[in-house]
């Protein structure tokens, strides 16, 4: 309900006869900045989940309320606490640290991401005490457990799912599929609304067009090569977080990290010119693939996993000797 200036602060429930579906149930996850800049808003949704759980409808017609109430039983909380579906960081917190985790290399297994995600980005948002973010790590696992479809939406036309770190730092796909009883995966979308024509796409076809249209074209990579030094540190930037989606939700094709390997490896002269320009960044790339090997996400030749490793110590003896 908007006020004499258009702004949202009052909610009203749409009647089930006038929604005409099922009440759906959503957990929402947002970021440090929303969490700063749009608490009214955060405030509302609560409000909005709690209305729709005390609601009384059937069960088979507020999904909201038919898992609020199994929670409140399994938990031993009332119905109001166990409709808690809107989290994010703690106060101060901007990041989960996945990201950190990914970009460093310092994780042996997927379970510490996911513990990392699960203990930074389970702080509740509760309308019934406005500005306080409570630890509600136990109900923000319970409501995943439930979760069938994972989303997000890309903020800007000028950054893309594997420019910027944040986006596989939230991504919550294989925490899902851990936390199911069943451990099936969610589907994943994104969602591109930064034009007239809204695109949903799923996870794996974002990445694999991302892959095509910057990392592996040779107009995005030329024109990144173009500044040098730079160029190079972006594209391992970007190998980086394209692995980033392997760790965090399985996304990436086998073929993106081969072709990656044939482009900026086997090609000889591409491989010269990116040690030249940038022997730092080029040794990244090179312990990237085989880090996505060594994790089991790339699949390749021992051929190739032998050029790696002898590339590896080239580059590193020459860096070594500069210094």
């Amino acid at each position: 309900v908007p006020d004499a200036l258009g702004r949202i602060n009052k909610l009203h429930m749409i009647p089930l006869e006038e929604l005409g579906r099922p009440r759906i149930d959503v957990v929402i996850n947002c970021s440090g900045v929303f969490r700063d800049l749009f608490i009214n808003q955060m405030n509302l949704l609560d409000q909005a989940v709690k209305m729709a759980a005390e609601a009384d409808e059937p069960l088979e017609m507020n999904f909201i309320r038919k898992h609020a109430l199994a929670q409140a039983e399994e938990m031993g909380i009332n119905l109001r606490q166990a409709a808690t579906r809107v989290f994010s960081n703690a106060s101060g917190s901007y990041s989960s640290n996945v990201n950190l985790a990914v970009e460093n290399g310092t994780w042996d297994n997927e379970g510490e991401l996911q513990e990392m995600y699960l203990n930074r980005k389970s702080f509740a948002f509760n309308s019934d005490n406005p500005g306080v973010m409570d630890n509600a790590r136990q109900i923000f696992e319970t409501t995943l457990k439930t979760a069938e479809v994972t989303f997000q939406n890309l903020d800007s036309s000028e950054i893309s799912l594997t420019d910027v770190s944040h986006y596989y730092d939230s991504d919550p796909t294989k925490i899902v599929a851990k936390l199911r009883d069943d451990g099936k995966m969610p589907s994943s979308f994104i969602a591109d609304t930064t034009t007239a024509n809204a695109q949903v796409r799923s996870l794996s076809e974002t990445v694999r067009l991302d892959a095509r249209t910057k990392l592996l074209n040779p107009k995005w990579y030329e024109g990144m090569l173009s500044h040098g030094y730079e160029g190079v540190r972006e594209l391992s930037k970007r190998l980086v977080n394209t692995s980033g989606w392997s760790a965090t939700a399985g996304a990436v094709d086998n073929w993106v990290y081969e072709e990656t390997n044939d482009t900026f490896i086997k090609d000889k002269e591409m491989c010269k010119r990116l040690m030249d320009l940038n022997p730092n960044s080029f040794r990244k790339i090179v312990s990237t693939l085989l880090e996505v090997n060594g994790r089991g996400y790339w699949e390749t030749s021992q051929e190739n996993l032998d050029m790696l490793r002898d590339l590896y110590q080239e580059v590193e003896d020459r860096i070594e000797g500069v210094e």
